[in-house]
């Protein structure tokens, strides 16, 4: 006789939004167990990768690594090493390079303190770019010049591949892993993510199929707001610095959150004919839906 599943919702507010996890399997004890350590997970990420902790690893490299290399946690490691290698093949279409912009824009608080500067280093220097990041042995990560990181373009993608690893690894095969959009599914039935219309994003429209995958959605819609005489966004350009406001909207099937959370902003920012090149190499595919001007 076949054993049914026993499915189990749950959700908490981590990563600046709602985490929702859905996972299914015949033994109840055990499933909310493991559901426990993929909250853990994510929990993790976030005192880590916050921007908002003043004791996270992220908010010690913005104020140190210019100044000396700093030892992080693997994890802190892993997501910066992808996202170096996605500026790199994005020639910096996606860059984390760009808190400073976000943070004079009001969607970043306010720096306890300013970056630090090298020795000896006195006048402003120029922006600094994913360039700038040198990842060295030992886990180790050092500036080449002041600058603001954050990490939220690509680290709740990871922190929600994170999760979903967790659960597969407690031999959880039911899982549906939602952080406020950027979800991953790992299932043997297919289920179907509807998305946001930019012009009307309450409006749910293309649904999209996905059994073992992820998704990532980027568009300004929620975000935009004036700002004197200029329309801003928490999505920018890291090239031109200039805040994207175009009534449009991207999402990014791939294997892992990571990849389609930066791919987003790849397919966003990059000339198309790199855009295409990386979403093949990614063996990703993107949707773009247009609103209104």
């Amino acid at each position: 006789m076949k054993t049914s599943n026993v499915e189990v919702r749950r959700a908490r507010p981590l990563l600046g939004t709602i985490v929702e996890i859905r996972a299914a399997s015949p033994e109840c004890s055990r499933l909310h167990g493991a559901i426990d350590a993929a909250f853990d997970r994510i929990e993790l990420v976030q005192h880590l990768m916050s921007y908002h902790e003043p004791e996270s690893e992220l908010s010690r490299l913005n104020n140190c690594a210019a100044s000396g290399a700093q030892r992080v946690d693997d994890h802190t490691y892993n997501v910066l090493t992808a996202a170096v290698h996605f500026a790199r093949l994005s020639a910096g279409a996606f860059d984390p390079c760009v808190a400073d912009c976000l943070q004079g824009w009001g969607y970043l608080p306010a720096s306890i303190s300013p970056p630090s500067r090298p020795v000896g280093e006195s006048r402003q220097p120029p922006a600094a770019s994913w360039a700038d990041i040198e990842l060295l042995s030992g886990q180790r990560v050092r500036f080449k010049r002041p600058m603001r990181l954050d990490l939220g373009g690509i680290a709740k993608g990871y922190a929600v591949d994170l999760a979903t690893e967790t659960l597969r690894g407690a031999n959880v095969h039911e899982i549906v892993v939602n952080a406020g959009g950027d979800m991953r599914v790992a299932s043997t039935r297919t289920h179907y993510v509807h998305l946001r219309h930019p012009q009307t994003p309450a409006a749910a429209v293309n649904p999209i199929p996905l059994r073992n995958g992820a998704l990532a959605s980027s568009a300004p819609y929620f975000s935009r707001r004036a700002s004197g005489r200029r329309q801003t966004s928490a999505l920018l350009d890291p090239r031109t610095r200039e805040p994207y406001v175009v009534n449009n909207s991207v999402s990014v099937r791939a294997q892992t959150c990571m990849a389609a959370d930066a791919l987003t902003k790849v397919v966003l920012f990059a000339p198309v004919p790199i855009a295409e090149r990386i979403l093949d190499e990614c063996d990703a595919e993107a949707f773009v839906l247009q609103g209104e001007m």
